[in-house]
């Protein structure tokens, strides 16, 4: 019986990947999640059941998931103090994990990585001990999460919007400025990716994933903040900046589809693009959830909040001419899934 490894597991990502890891497979799944952005699974899991074994949860009837709560660099220290820490103390037999998802990290939205760097910096004591601990484990497979925020900056100015294509980020040339911590943390966390793979033989494949979004992300995203404004039929549409700033946006089920691709295909630590290749400003997002939602508001700009960069969207070509991957939800539909949810969600607290 394999079993995975997702950290972070009950965050935005980290709970699709388990949903994906229990509905596609029959493999037993280790979840480590401190709750301090995630949601429990009783939120998000359908008929759900746990009981305790010590201070270890079992979800669902059969018992496949197991539920660590707390910080990931705790668990990780442990391990390291005694490789077996998880097999001693639970009785989980098997002799190492499978694919180890390491979704652990203090995320947010812009208010986040702007307002708060230096709690965001804190991804880098995550990443080192999970790096540390990794080339101790040898998992069969790992997936770093990067993100399009380790692009340099002076990429994606007003004037020069361009598709930002992975050989913008050369280990072995200057490196640019990455966006704020957040960019800086996982640039970091690809490098040590590279070295994994080729000085301690970790096969491990790093994603860069763009404006991520899908129906059950929390409304501090823009995206499902969006939405919920326009199923309230906001009026005027209030958007942080001019709304001029673009983003790719792709929705959560490619971006899981795509990293076992990865997964099946990369061993060496290389990263991925996964975007849509489109850059949407957040005034056509606005336009898309008015015409969802029937209505054409007024837009008021808020100059005063953060914005981040000004354009950000992936050029695709290497990973269509590499995996022949595209994403298969358009906008369109992804954008009503999130709308409905919203609007349903609305619908039961006026209840």
């Amino acid at each position: 019986m394999k079993i995975h490894l997702v950290s972070g597991g009950c965050g935005f990502v980290g709970r699709n990947m388990v949903k994906r890891l229990l509905s596609t497979t029959k493999d037993k799944v280790f979840m480590v999640d401190d709750l301090s952005i995630g949601r429990h699974p009783s939120d998000w899991l359908d008929n759900f059941e746990s009981k305790m074994l010590n201070d270890l949860e079992l979800i669902g009837s059969d018992e496949r998931l197991y539920f660590w709560k707390g910080d990931f660099r705790n668990l990780l220290f442990y391990m390291r103090e005694n490789p077996r820490y998880i097999q001693d103390k639970y009785g989980i037999e098997f002799e190492r994990f499978s694919d180890v998802f390491h979704f652990a990290a203090i995320v947010g939205g812009r208010l986040k990585i702007d307002g708060d760097p230096m709690i965001v910096a804190l991804d880098l004591s995550i990443d080192a001990e999970f790096f540390y601990w990794l080339t101790q484990h040898k998992p069969a497979r790992v997936l770093y999460p990067s993100s399009s925020a380790a692009y340099p900056i002076s990429l994606q100015t007003t004037t020069d919007a361009i598709a930002l294509s992975e050989g913008d980020i050369d280990f072995n040339k200057n490196l640019g400025t990455p966006d704020m911590t957040y960019g800086w943390s996982k640039l970091t966390g690809e490098f040590l990716a590279k070295i994994a793979a080729k000085y301690y033989g970790i096969k491990i494949a790093c994603i860069r994933p763009f404006s991520g979004y899908g129906e059950d992300q929390e409304l501090a995203y823009p995206v499902p903040a969006i939405a919920a404004r326009a199923a309230g039929k906001e009026n005027p549409f209030e958007v942080w900046g001019t709304g001029k700033q673009g983003r790719d946006f792709v929705h959560i089920d490619d971006v899981i589809d795509f990293i076992f691709i990865l997964l099946d295909r990369v061993s060496d630590g290389s990263a991925y693009n996964i975007g849509s290749g489109k850059l949407t400003s957040f005034l056509d997002l606005i336009e898309v959830f008015g015409e969802i939602a029937g209505y054409e508001p007024t837009v008021k700009p808020l100059l005063d909040k953060p914005v981040g960069v000004h354009s950000r969207y992936a050029n695709m070509q290497l990973v269509t001419d590499t995996f022949g991957w595209k994403p298969k939800i358009s906008i369109k539909e992804g954008m009503t899934r999130v709308y409905n949810k919203q609007l349903e969600r609305i619908k039961n607290e006026a209840k």
